[in-house]
């Protein structure tokens, strides 16, 4: 599918069916997310697979934005890793883990895996849920899997400022 068309097609599925995501299309999902651009390409991401009935239920206590996906994804970055800027220290990480869910979700969608970036979660019950180590900060999750046939974009999906509110020319 050509790329603007991807672009505006994907909306966040709120509704799955309880069909798996199929190893072959996990890994290419998680390829896509390898191949993206990081600052320095420092590549400091760090995703967790979770795909199994104990990590969904842990999942379950981290948010409430799980909407029942046969998987997920919690993207974090290692902050021993990720480039910081020199002037004033600003870390990386956390575009370079939105970059890498970027690429994750639209390679998901161009497979026909709907999804869903949930950043309305609880960190420290993910750090504790998942026992990630001091320096993982997670970002994310992106939960996924087959649409459900009564899923459909949310009201605002198509509504878009104008054009001249976001750019500018200089």
């Amino acid at each position: 599918m050509e790329f603007l068309q991807l672009a505006k097609e994907r909306y966040s599925v709120r509704k799955f069916l309880e069909k798996p995501v199929e190893s072959e299309k996990l890994q290419r999902i998680l390829k896509a997310g390898y191949l993206a651009p990081t600052a320095c390409n420092k590549q400091p991401q760090k995703i967790y697979v979770l795909n199994s009935a104990s990590a969904l239920e842990k999942l379950k206590r981290c948010t409430d934005c799980h909407f029942y996906a046969p998987a997920a994804l919690l993207i974090c970055y290692d902050r021993n890793l990720s480039w910081k800027r020199d002037c004033d220290g600003k870390d990386s990480g956390e575009i370079d883990a939105a970059i890498v869910n970027t690429h994750m979700m639209l390679e998901a969608a161009e497979l026909g895996i709907g999804s869903t970036w949930v950043m309305w979660f609880d960190p420290q019950a993910a750090i504790r849920e998942f026992k990630l180590p001091e320096h993982i900060i997670p970002v994310a999750f992106l939960v996924m899997g087959y649409p459900a046939e009564n899923a459909h974009p949310a009201k605002l999906h198509e509504q878009y400022r104008a054009t001249d509110e976001m750019v500018k020319y200089l």
